[in-house]
């Protein structure tokens, strides 16, 4: 049976207080293991009306699981998705604190803003291209605000668990030049990510199910079956091409992106 609304709304509470307390809590799945996808993704929706009624504004959105290890290690053979709102958004070259977000971890991407809504059952590459104002290099932070790993059980949480934390999305960071992506093989976007001095991860924008906008058709294409809009002005990523890395205060990243540019995170 699908979860109740009372408790899909107790879902989402709970999410948004350990977000809110840093304090991590028990898997969902753990409590309800019938739970669907469907599910994941009405607590998602629950948590997204709980920040937007404190006065938030929604800005975007994140896709995730794009690449086929990460499908696999999930046991799922489509992507995710998660929102992002204005606090979610933190600026380049200046100090984050790393303490406020439960595990954090950070993963390269580039970042697509719209000038056109985005909608339709049946859009391709080139719709996505065509709607984009610009696209940016971008830096994904990902937290798990239930826990990864149970310490007490050792359980791993599952797909379900993740669409329930927002597809583990804590927030974004861009910088660099803006392009237009109609000027550019964004496949062969390349970009290294230095910690402390050392290059931990490189990759291309290709290793995103081909192509960095196809993450976008998925996504314009699940929201249409939910009457749902991609917004004119909001913000999409679309999905890392490098494995994520684990984030401790003290810890200095630079984010190369080759001719697209370069930004720095301290974090604190």
């Amino acid at each position: 049976m699908p979860l109740s609304a009372d408790e899909i709304r107790a879902e989402a509470e709970l999410l948004d207080e350990a977000e809110r307390s840093v304090v991590q809590i028990r898997q969902a799945t753990s409590i309800y293991p019938d739970m669907t996808i469907d599910d994941a993704y009405a607590v998602q929706a629950a948590w997204r009306e709980l920040k937007l009624a404190r006065g938030q504004r929604l800005v975007g959105h994140k896709i995730g699981l794009t690449s086929r290890a990460m499908q696999q290690a999930m046991n799922i053979t489509t992507p995710d998705s998660g929102f992002l709102t204005d606090d979610m958004v933190f600026a380049p070259d200046t100090e984050i604190e790393a303490s406020r977000f439960p595990d954090l971890k950070i993963e390269m991407e580039l970042a697509f803003v719209l000038a056109h809504d985005l909608v339709g059952h049946d859009l391709t590459i080139d719709d996505v291209l065509d709607a984009t104002d610009h696209v940016i290099a971008a830096i994904e932070m990902i937290a798990a605000r239930s826990y990864r790993t149970d310490p007490v059980t050792g359980r791993t949480r599952t797909v379900i668990d993740t669409i329930s934390d927002n597809a583990a999305d804590a927030g974004i960071i861009t910088g660099g030049a803006s392009i237009d992506p109609l000027q550019v093989d964004l496949r062969w976007v390349g970009a290294m990510l230095t910690k402390n001095g050392v290059v931990e991860e490189t990759g291309l924008a290709g290793g995103v199910l081909g192509h960095p906008a196809n993450g976008i058709v998925w996504l314009a294409r699940r929201y249409a079956e939910h009457k749902m809009v991609l917004e004119a002005g909001h913000t999409i990523l679309a999905g890392s091409f490098t494995r994520p890395v684990a984030v401790q205060p003290g810890d200095h990243f630079l984010a190369d992106y080759g001719p697209l540019g370069s930004f720095e995170m301290p974090f604190v």
